[in-house]
């Protein structure tokens, strides 16, 4: 692939029994992050959890690594990632964990090994901000949020 980059990646445990991050597919986008728990975790409606993945990453500079929901576990299960998507920053080297929250009427009990989230791994441009008193006109101006594609009325989500 030639948008390939190397990411190094470090047990912070001892967890050789979990298998490093792999795509499902050729062509997924992300990479799925297991739940390296000791035990069980169950969640409760509305609970949320930091879990762990047991692993550190070093991205390189001028990448991030965005921390996604499983579909799958969102719609079978009504977990979710809540601070979707969660960024690790390239000069980050603590353990990636990521924050479900069972979203749900039901409780939902996570085992050792589960498949919890995805990592996709992006470039980032960094932005130079230039203050100035007025901003190029556009067709959508400053309507607020869901204004795009809603005829007559752009205060309207």
């Amino acid at each position: 692939m030639s948008n390939a980059v190397t990411v190094q990646v470090r047990r912070v445990r001892e967890n050789a029994d979990l298998p490093l991050p792999k795509y499902q597919s050729d062509l997924a986008a992300g990479l799925d992050l297991l739940a390296d728990l000791e035990q069980p975790l169950t969640l409760a409606p509305l609970e949320r959890a930091l879990v762990p993945t047991g692993l550190s990453i070093a991205l390189p500079a001028g990448f991030e690594g965005q921390v996604r929901p499983r579909s799958g576990l969102a719609a079978k299960q009504g977990v979710t990632v809540l601070n979707a998507p969660g960024t690790i920053d390239a000069d980050y080297r603590g353990e990636v964990k990521v924050l479900l929250i069972n979203l749900s009427s039901a409780p939902v009990t996570l085992s050792r090994g589960d498949r919890i989230a995805q990592l996709v791994v992006a470039p980032v441009a960094h932005a130079t901000l230039i203050e100035t008193a007025n901003l190029s006109e556009t067709t959508r101006g400053s309507a607020g949020f869901g204004s795009t594609g809603v005829a007559g009325n752009p205060d309207r989500c």
